[in-house]
């Protein structure tokens, strides 16, 4: 989704950055992990479908990313791709019987050392709250393995709850409706300041 090459958002332990080629080699490199392919239901891509997967991002309409990078790290190196500990995601998709937009949630915090620092909980709220002011939502959803229990959790503690469980893919789907009293719950998780990312800031 292009709404955001050139969107930088800045937490207090992150820093959200589009997707860019050259962040390729070392999502690739995390996504040669079984474990981690199994935990995000993803499929073991090459470095050219890697890189076809990374413009597919970045030029359709439903889907929205962003890189999520350790800020200390950053701060000390102003280089991305050392600061890089995962990314988070958006599919967007219209559903018919309401007639506005949905978007499916994901977060992978990749790197193990950045994990359990609260990394992946202030990057998924930096994406809610971008995404909601800059998208025509009225519901976010979650899709979890049954034993991803870290994940499942995280989605609980967003208020979202289960609505249905699918054996056959070993799913459990949780939604979360994007009403006043969650929008002001949400103001006070997280301040989401927004800069412009430009070859400048690279």
């Amino acid at each position: 989704m292009r709404l955001n090459e050139h969107t930088k958002l800045l937490g207090q332990r992150v820093i959200l950055v589009p997707y860019e080629a050259r962040h390729v080699p070392k999502y690739h490199q995390w996504m040669s992990s079984p474990t981690l392919r199994s935990l995000t239901a993803s499929d073991e891509l090459t470095l050219d479908e890697e890189y076809a997967m990374q413009q597919s991002w970045r030029q359709d309409d439903d889907k929205l990313t962003f890189i999520v990078l350790c800020a200390e790290i950053y701060k000390k190196t102003n280089d991305e791709i050392t600061a890089m500990v995962g990314d988070t995601n958006l599919f967007v998709r219209h559903d018919k019987e309401s007639q506005q937009y949905v978007a499916e949630a994901e977060i992978m915090i990749a790197a193990p050392e950045a994990r359990g620092k609260g990394f992946g909980r202030e990057a998924m709220l930096l994406m809610f709250k971008y995404a909601q002011q800059h998208l025509p939502l009225i519901k976010f959803e979650a899709k979890i393995d049954m034993d991803n229990a870290i994940s499942l959790r995280l989605f609980e503690s967003f208020q979202f709850a289960e609505v249905r469980r699918v054996e056959v893919f070993h799913e459990v789907t949780l939604e979360r409706l994007i009403t006043d009293d969650w929008l002001s719950w949400l103001d006070k998780q997280v301040q989401l300041r927004i800069e412009k990312y430009d070859d400048a800031s690279k």
